[in-house]
């Protein structure tokens, strides 16, 4: 579906989309207004419109999903207090250290396997302050990644879902999901979005990965949770005002772009298994669950494969010095993939 002039072929995340010419026909007619004033149509539509998918009361459009998560975790705590999340989750590894800097919260590192936390870990990980003579902080929030970046864009199952939110309910924290590409988890498992997030009080859902979105990202949950959101997003700089022309974009997201994310699902799959049968790569091939592909290389050359795919007009991204990652999306068609299994090919 490339619609703009380029001879690469760039997998370096879903975020290099950029809007079909529908959608830029969308941002044109948008109808819009100040939102921080609250009269925003396109921004109001937008939000009940994911509030009603994901079966919650109500939603809030911010600019980024790092924001998204920073305004869930500051709505959920107080400083002081301690946030739960699995080792390489997005909002320990790529989020500035927000959970500390502006909620005063510290973390508890839960380990997970392809980036998928168990129950019991996360019960384990819960510290309150209370019986502890003063020395825990009070362990308030439990984050779960759906998908899991790191973990490979991992999927968690849906009963490993719900006994997390039970366990984290039962022990009286909130229960967040980083949903930044839930609606890929939805279609890589089968399973209606309102459903996988049923038992989480605040999910973050970001329109500028699969969806192909340019900007912008939901923050969704009860009323109350909403309100006090609303008022964070205003102090960390996320009120915009004629924001209907970037809603927009996440409406006709939501419209035309959960059903086709199969299509990115399936090929990832195939260059993960083309590039799995090389000699010099290695692909854990369970983890390729949905739109991302790491592939192993020997040890201390990940940084010679992006410059030998770069020659070869296949653009990747390193995740340490023997991993490299590819991200299928929508602009990404099938002679795309093929193109780059040639270009790994040719290292061999």
């Amino acid at each position: 579906m490339r619609e703009y002039p380029s001879n690469r072929v760039d997998l370096r995340s879903d975020t290099v989309t950029q809007p079909t010419a529908a959608m830029r026909g969308a941002m044109q007619n948008a109808v819009v207004g100040d939102d921080v004033l609250g009269d925003d149509q396109t921004v109001i539509e937008l939000q009940n419109r994911l509030a009603e998918m994901l079966g919650k009361e109500a939603a809030l459009f911010v600019p980024s999903g790092t924001m998204s998560n920073a305004i869930a975790i500051r709505a959920h705590t107080n400083p002081g207090d301690e946030i739960v999340t699995e080792s390489t989750s997005h909002i320990y590894v790529y989020e500035g250290g927000g959970y500390a800097a502006l909620s005063g919260c510290s973390v508890a590192l839960v380990p997970g396997k392809l980036g998928i936390m168990t129950p019991e870990d996360v019960a384990k990980a819960i510290r309150k302050g209370d019986g502890s003579l003063g020395h825990f902080p009070n362990g308030s929030l439990v984050c779960v990644e759906n998908t899991s970046n790191r973990g490979g864009g991992t999927c968690y199952p849906q009963e490993t879902l719900d006994a997390i939110a039970k366990i984290a309910h039962d022990n009286d924290c909130a229960a967040h999901m980083d949903g930044a590409r839930l609606f890929n988890a939805a279609i890589a498992t089968s399973t209606d979005p309102a459903r996988i997030v049923r038992d989480y009080d605040s999910v973050s859902i970001c329109l500028s990965k699969g969806l192909g979105a340019p900007v912008g990202s939901v923050l969704v949950g009860s009323s109350d949770f909403i309100a006090l959101a609303y008022r964070w997003r205003k102090m960390f700089g996320g009120g915009m005002r004629q924001a209907g022309v970037i809603a927009a974009c996440g409406l006709y997201a939501i419209d035309n772009n959960i059903d086709r994310l199969s299509e990115d699902h399936e090929r990832a799959h195939r260059l993960a298994v083309a590039v799995n049968s090389l000699s010099n790569f290695e692909v854990e091939l369970d983890s390729v669950q949905s739109n991302m592909v790491f592939v192993r290389t020997l040890e201390g050359i990940a940084d010679n494969v992006v410059e030998h795919l770069t020659s070869q007009g296949v653009d990747i991204l390193t995740i340490n010095d023997s991993v490299v990652r590819a991200v299928t999306h929508l602009h990404i068609t099938d002679e795309d993939i093929k193109r780059a299994i040639s270009a790994f090919s040719s290292m061999q």
